[in-house]
């Protein structure tokens, strides 16, 4: 049996096929733009998607030579919080407007307004969001009008290449919960909530968990792709849920931290369980009757991105003459600096912070800097704070009674050994790699070997696909000099808050 996992990403749409154990049997990418109208606007064209998706599906089962009786699923994956409007005859009405587009400030003021913001947290177990789906629909109701007077479905990215597929109408519970329109503690359609914002629930497609089975191919696009009409397609998940799919976080305990441009921490949970000052993210999870926390830390790989680009000019020129990874360099510079960078602290908040602070207005700050720090302690000290940030993140987790013990690292930061090693020894437990690289992919793949019958429940499924690669052990002499600087830092923002935003005010 083989099946087949779509990533439709925000750069790209990524088609994998696999077999019943995970390998990997041929994939393919294809690009597409995002377009920017306006400054903080970000949109893309859903028939790009499509393509994208035809495009790849096509290219995995050409390049496999697997016979298309043997491909039983499909599992999609895709960008969260994306708005797709389609009228009547199942045409886009506009561009998608998608996950990194702030333009609905207004509307988030609205939202509170009308709904309450303890409501809200109550109902979608998160704080009204401008980047969030429900206020990019208000956003069309109030300023194009005459689009919002034809549509009649409303879709997240994923689901309009569900509906490519199989002419269905759905969504699935973890994708669903970044709309801000689902009653996430109980996993359906909030009828409360899309009454006071006046949105009809006729737009919404039928609700699933990420394993059921929402569709057959229709039999033109199953033609199309080289597939067979009885191909199943399941509910799939949001990017983030089905990256823990992929990473084999499917049970309580069981967490993972992403360090990309951004970091996330990603823990799973069979209570449901509701920051009620909103400081970190609630969804249903992929796995039926589940939810997970996530929680963000904006500048993450963001901070060593800015360092290197601004200050490691020497080791990106002996990088290239090596032909090796200027990070590899970094990493061996700041291994030679001790635990706490000789008495130098740094905030990773580049970008504002999200978790724990919800701060727009904070910014990075290097604290204790004196004349013996050299720009390689300065570099360490980068390392160590976006570690302590995502520490962070596990605290808020602990007040909410979610407790991980097991961890995944991924992301670009999660290749880095001496990133896993503070990790290990600030979160007090073995932080762990996957040998699968597929991520959200391989995630939706296990979810469609659920759907198909492979396995009989997703974490059965993950916990036989998903193998570990590489184990890190926290160094128990490491952990209390760690814990005494991550006290020390956890002190400096409550100092600095009232400061930063006099500053935003000049």
């Amino acid at each position: 049996m083989y099946v087949i996992g779509i990533d439709c990403g925000t750069s790209g749409t990524k088609t994998v096929l696999f077999d019943e154990r995970g390998g990997v049997i041929a994939q393919d990418t294809i690009e597409y733009p995002m377009y920017q109208p306006q400054n903080g606007y970000a949109e893309q064209d859903p028939a790009d998607w499509k393509n994208a998706m035809i495009g790849t599906v096509k290219a995995v089962m050409a390049k496999s030579g697997v016979s298309k009786a043997d491909v039983k699923g499909i599992g999609i994956s895709g960008q969260m919080h994306g708005l797709v409007m389609l009228d009547e005859q199942g045409e886009v009405l506009r561009k998608s407007i998608i996950w990194c587009d702030q333009r609905t400030a207004a509307e988030v003021d609205e939202m509170n307004r009308v709904v309450g913001r303890e409501k809200l947290i109550a109902i979608t177990a998160n704080p009204a969001l401008t980047g969030w789906t429900a206020a990019k629909i208000l956003w069309v109701k109030n300023n194009e009008p005459e689009i919002y007077a034809k549509c009649k479905h409303i879709l997240l990215p994923k689901d309009y290449l569900r509906y490519i597929l199989t002419g269905e109408f759905a969504t699935e519970v973890s994708d669903a919960s970044g709309m801000q329109l689902l009653d996430v503690p109980n996993r359906k359609w909030s009828d409360e909530l899309l009454g006071l914002l006046g949105i009809d629930k006729s737009f919404l497609g039928k609700v699933y968990e990420s394993c059921d089975v929402t569709g057959t191919l229709k039999p033109a696009v199953a033609d199309e792709l080289g597939l067979e009409a009885s191909t199943i397609v399941c509910g799939g998940a949001g990017d983030n849920a089905a990256a823990a799919i992929g990473t084999g976080v499917a049970v309580d305990g069981k967490a993972f931290t992403t360090i990309g441009t951004s970091g996330v921490v990603f823990a799973h949970t069979s209570g449901v369980a509701i920051d009620p000052k909103g400081r970190v993210h609630t969804c249903c999870a992929a796995v039926p009757g589940t939810w997970h926390l996530m929680g963000v830390t904006q500048g993450a790989g963001l901070s060593l991105k800015w360092f290197r680009d601004n200050f490691c000019g020497a080791e990106k020129y002996v990088a290239g003459q090596m032909g090796t990874d200027e990070y590899i360099l970094m990493d061996r510079s700041a291994e030679r600096i001790p635990i706490g960078s000789d008495r130098l602290l740094y905030l990773p908040y580049l970008m504002g912070e999200r978790t724990p602070h919800l701060d727009p207005n904070a910014r990075g700050v290097f604290f204790g800097l004196s004349a013996i720090h050299t720009k390689t302690h300065m570099l360490r000290a980068v390392m160590e704070g976006v570690a302590y940030s995502l520490r962070d993140c596990t605290e808020v987790f602990k007040e909410m009674g979610i407790a991980a013990d097991d961890m995944a690292a991924c992301g670009g930061g999660g290749s880095s050994p001496l990133w896993r090693q503070m990790l290990a020894d600030l979160y007090n437990c073995p932080v762990k790699t996957v040998k699968s690289k597929q991520g959200p992919a391989l995630g939706v793949a296990i979810l469609a070997l659920v759907a198909c019958g492979a396995y009989k429940s997703v974490p059965e499924a993950a916990a036989a696909v998903v193998a570990v690669d590489k184990i890190c052990e926290p160094v128990a002499a490491n952990v209390p000099d760690y814990e005494k600087y991550y006290r020390l830092y956890d002190k400096i923002y409550p100092s600095l808050k009232d400061n930063f935003a006099e500053l935003a005010a000049l």
